[in-house]
C-alpha cells in the first residue's frame, strides 16, 4: 500500500471517530485566535479558554491590544505562564497587524511569520482555520501519531509538516490535524497509550515512536 492510500484510509478512520473534529481554542475573531495560539504555548488549551473571555472583554479590539499597557496586559495573561514574553509577543504581533497589514491577520505564511511570537504551527493553524487554506499544524500529538503510524520518520515539526503534505489530501489536512489532537488525548497517548481496541491500530508501525532521540 502506498504511503497516500494509508493517509486516506486513517482520515476516513478519523472522519468516522471526530466528525466534527475543530480547533479546541475558543475565539470568534481572527485575531482572537492568533492569540489565543499564543497564549498556548507551554500551556493547555483549556487554562486558556479559561483566560481568554475576560482577556478579550478587557481588551475588546485589535486596537486596544496595540495600545495596552503592558503591566496590565502581562497581569492579564499570567495564569498562562511565561506571561511577560507572551505579553510582549501580543502587543508587537496586535501593533504590527495594525500598522502594516490594516488591522487584518495576514492570509499567507511569509507575512504570518513576521509577526512576533508566530511560528509555522501557529501560522498554520491560522491558515486552515480563519482562511480555510491546507495547512498541517504539527503538535506534539501530530508528531507523535503519525511517526507512530509511518507517515514520518523524523521528529522535527518542519520535517514533519514536509512530510505530511506529501500525503495528505490537502483538503483535509487541516481537520486530520485537529483529529490528531483529540485522538491523542483519547487513545494514542505519549505515556499509556490505549493500543488494546484502538481503532487505528492495524497502520500503527511504531508505538513507541514518542521523543525525540537523544543525540
Amino acid at each position: 500500500m502506498k504511503l497516500y492510500e494509508k493517509a486516506v484510509l486513517i482520515c476516513d478512520a478519523l472522519d468516522a471517530l471526530y466528525p466534527d473534529a475543530v480547533c479546541s481554542l475558543q475565539y470568534e475573531k481572527p485575531y482572537e485566535l492568533m492569540i489565543a495560539t499564543r497564549l498556548s504555548a507551554q500551556c493547555t488549551d483549556a487554562r486558556v479558554n479559561q483566560v481568554t473571555p475576560a482577556l478579550f472583554a478587557q481588551f475588546p479590539t485589535l486596537e486596544s491590544f496595540a495600545d495596552a499597557d503592558i503591566s496590565a496586559l502581562e497581569e492579564a495573561v499570567k495564569p498562562c505562564g511565561f506571561y511577560r514574553a507572551k505579553a510582549k509577543s501580543i502587543k508587537e504581533m496586535c501593533m504590527r497587524v495594525r500598522d502594516v497589514y490594516g488591522g487584518v491577520v495576514p492570509d499567507n505564511m511569509d507575512d504570518l511569520l513576521t509577526l512576533s511570537g508566530i511560528g509555522r504551527k501557529t501560522a498554520n493553524l491560522l491558515l486552515g482555520d480563519v482562511y480555510g487554506k491546507p495547512a498541517v499544524v504539527t503538535d506534539t500529538h501530530c508528531i507523535r501519531i503519525c511517526g507512530r503510524l509511518g507517515l514520518t520518520k523524523r521528529h522535527a515539526p518542519e520535517q514533519v509538516e514536509e512530510d505530511l503534505r506529501k500525503v495528505l489530501p490537502p483538503d483535509r489536512s487541516n481537520r486530520f490535524c485537529h483529529q490528531m489532537v483529540l485522538f491523542g488525548r483519547d487513545t494514542c497517548r505519549a505515556r499509556n497509550p490505549l493500543c488494546s481496541g484502538c481503532p487505528l491500530a492495524q497502520w500503527c508501525v511504531d508505538p513507541a515512536f514518542t521523543k525525540i532521540p537523544k543525540k
